[in-house]
């Protein structure tokens, strides 16, 4: 456990060696500030880093994780951050980025209790309720599984849609995109859920 511990320092140092390799004024350009184009609402699966899947270097991406990449409007902390990257870093594409195998997808398909974390899961229930009918059609576990997987990532992207703060960016001409993506541990592949920014857009003004 300690050698582990110390081999995270000792790769940190390798990394900040190659990199300095590659350009001698990358942690001086890193340090004069950020402008992602990007905001990433993901899942905290250590498996699913949004960097690495998506081939962006540090400064491209603006972060945000939780347990099954979830968009509550009670969330003070994912509101700090989608608020802070729209009126500040005015990032032009927010990704909500689940993935199939999701270990809060799966819990929220069951009755079992963990404890603290059943009242996260219980927003990842109420998906569940809202598409029932499709999804206890489908009987095989795993098709439906990532079918939940899909439509959780569709209803999260759709709350984001109805925050102020989203509203409002729009409203105001911000360049603005809204996009569900679902991540595929097993091949490395995305799948573009093709969520229609401009005609949920038009909706939340009739």
């Amino acid at each position: 456990m300690e050698q582990y511990y110390r081999s995270l320092l000792e790769n940190n140092k390798k990394w900040v060696a190659s990199k300095l390799q590659e350009d001698a004024a990358f942690f001086d350009k890193l340090a004069k500030g950020q402008k992602p184009p990007v905001l990433w609402i993901g899942c905290a699966d250590s498996r699913v880093p949004a960097n690495e899947i998506t081939g962006t270097a540090p400064g491209e991406v603006f972060v945000h994780r939780n347990i099954a990449n979830m968009v509550v409007h009670t969330d003070m902390n994912m509101l700090s951050v989608l608020d802070y990257a729209v009126n500040v870093l005015e990032v032009k594409h927010v990704i909500v980025c689940g993935h199939y195998g999701c270990g809060g997808v799966m819990a929220a398909m069951g009755t079992e209790e963990y404890g603290i974390i059943d009242n996260w899961i219980r927003h990842i229930k109420d998906v569940y309720r809202l598409h029932k009918k499709e999804l206890d059609q489908i009987t095989d576990n795993k098709t439906r599984t990532n079918r939940f997987v899909e439509l959780n990532v569709l209803e999260q992207v759709k709350d984001l849609h109805e925050t102020s703060i989203v509203r409002n960016a729009i409203k105001s001409g911000k360049e603005l995109q809204v996009h569900g993506w679902v991540y595929d541990i097993a091949n490395g592949l995305v799948k573009d859920l093709e969520y229609d920014s401009a005609e949920n857009q038009a909706l939340l003004f009739q």
